[in-house]
């Protein structure tokens, strides 16, 4: 499949995270690579949890639209933001440095969580997307009440 996909790297973390406010998930998954090196920094032992599934390594294109489509099912529609503050390129990577707004579906309880994405962009397609997170913030917004 070719995708007429912006050539530089910034263009590309540009519409990326233009699709990504878009919230429209193949859309969104159509900049990365069929195959892509996506990490998430939390702990191991939080991965897949029933209450946050989309904490999760991935690898595919597919697996990647599926990560915001469980992500947008866990929380409530149009209380989310996300500022962008700062987006660094160096060749081929950038760095993209916000903090996102979201309330859990679950438990509606709103949190801020403050945020860094390590991206790789090759022939014009993501591929690479390591995310740095405050997972406790995300975590205590999503745990049941004792």
């Amino acid at each position: 499949m070719t995708i007429s996909a912006p050539s530089t790297t910034r263009a590309v973390v540009e519409e990326l995270l233009g699709r990504i406010g878009e919230g429209n998930p193949e859309r969104i998954a159509e900049l990365y690579a069929e195959q892509a090196d996506w990490k998430l920094d939390w702990p191991e032992e939080e991965h897949g949890r029933a209450g946050t599934p989309w904490i999760r390594h991935r690898s595919t294109r597919a697996g990647f639209a599926a990560h915001y489509r469980e992500l947008a099912e866990h929380h409530v529609p149009g209380a989310a933001a996300t500022e962008v503050e700062r987006v660094l390129v160096d060749g081929d990577d950038a760095v993209v440095f916000g903090e996102i707004r979201q309330t859990a579906r679950s438990t509606g309880r709103a949190y801020r969580a403050r945020f860094a994405l390590h991206l790789t962009v090759e022939d014009g397609l993501v591929t690479r997307q390591h995310v740095y997170e405050d997972s406790l913030a995300v975590a205590q917004a999503f745990e049941a009440e004792n």
